[in-house]
């Protein structure tokens, strides 16, 4: 590996594909695999991770917005790509990009017919999503006889996917109501395939339900965080591999006396002789400010290091008393070594939100393409 002269977020693509192969032996042979690719593919590069998935068999990508799949046009990928929260306002950019709608109120579905009307189509692919009980997004089960009366003499468009999300499907102690999910999709799934006369795709497992909930997966399964490398759980967590290793290098060292304080507000204020080392990364590249105040630490010639004090804006101060190191030396926020969840837990949050927050100011850099 190249060595770090300055913050960069390593992105793994062998480890994606092993993540993928991974989770493709959950799955019955059949079984369609759409990955979420969304958040500019979970923080790494959309485009780059879209294509190497691509390239290894997936049938599908997910992404939130509309602007995230005409990004992955432009970039060249071909294969279908849902958009899970489309806006009515860009609703032609999205059939101009040939993308497929998640439907999901009586609003979005009215507002996509005009669209669909306006521009002549001719089954169009959407999906029709349905809240099950996470009460985020989705029809209602009592809204099916709506949208067959919406639907009714429309051949602008073609419902090619049904699908849901599960609330809880990474706790078994909520078993019980994942259950009573999966027996609402099984209903109203049969209640529209009545209605439209023929089978759309059927979704609704998530990384954790593919794991934990496997007789669910139907005609496709989701993936977003399991492909990234993380799961909700640490025995599936081993046998996975972090995607991004986070390196950055010592900017300068300190020799800090009792009683000295560092950084912003003296947040640290030091009880003994210490030494500090400034890290060129800060709360705009991602590291918010939650994890300073010894919440979370970094690894240093594969020792963990503190951080001390306020995170600031480009920069975090670490205590790396007793480590023989000097400026220059790299350090790994975050890697195989010491996960993101690990690097999260201390400040009581969760991989996605660590991972998905990494600023573009931070370069990415690809290893086994």
């Amino acid at each position: 590996m190249p060595e770090v002269k300055e913050t960069v977020l390593e992105i793994d693509l062998e480890a994606l594909r092993h993540n993928y192969d991974f989770l493709r032996s959950r799955l019955r042979p059949d079984t369609k695999f759409m990955a979420v690719v969304k958040a500019f593919g979970y923080g790494s590069d959309a485009a780059v991770i879209a294509k190497k998935l691509e390239e290894l068999g997936v049938d599908y990508f997910a992404v939130a917005y509309v602007h995230e799949g005409v990004a992955l046009r432009e970039s060249g990928i071909s294969i279908p790509i849902l958009v899970l929260h489309p806006q009515i306002g860009n609703l032609d950019l999205l059939i101009a990009h040939n993308l497929e709608p998640s439907l999901y109120s009586l609003k979005v579905l009215k507002a996509f017919l005009a669209a669909a009307g306006r521009q002549g189509l001719l089954d169009y692919p959407v999906h029709l999503k349905f809240n099950t009980g996470l009460n985020r997004l989705g029809f209602w089960e009592n809204d099916v006889d709506f949208i067959k009366r919406e639907l009714a003499g429309h051949r602008e468009v073609n419902v090619k996917g049904i699908f849901s999300h599960l609330a809880a499907s990474d706790d078994l102690e909520e078993k019980d109501f994942t259950q009573t999910q999966i027996g609402t999709f099984e209903k109203i799934t049969s209640e529209i395939t009545t209605v439209l006369g023929y089978s759309p795709i059927k979704h609704l497992l998530n990384t954790s339900g593919i794991l934990n909930f496997p007789e669910a997966q139907y005609d496709m399964v989701r993936s977003g965080i399991g492909l990234y490398g993380y799961s909700n759980d640490p025995e599936i967590d081993r046998q996975l591999k972090g995607v991004g290793t986070l390196k950055t290098v010592i900017s300068q060292l300190h020799k800090i006396e009792p009683g000295e304080s560092v950084g912003y507000n003296r947040a640290y204020i030091s009880e003994g002789y210490r030494t500090t080392a400034t890290l060129p990364l800060g709360h705009a590249d991602g590291i918010g400010r939650q994890y300073g105040r010894g919440k979370a630490n970094v690894l240093l010639h594969g020792q963990k290091a503190p951080i001390v004090g306020n995170v600031c804006m480009d920069m975090i101060m670490i205590d790396v008393t007793g480590i023989d190191c000097q400026e220059g030396d790299e350090v790994i926020v975050f890697g195989p070594e010491n996960s993101a969840e690990d690097f999260a837990s201390g400040a009581n949050t969760i991989s996605y939100e660590l991972i998905t927050g990494i600023s573009s100011r931070v370069k990415r850099q690809f290893l086994g393409d």
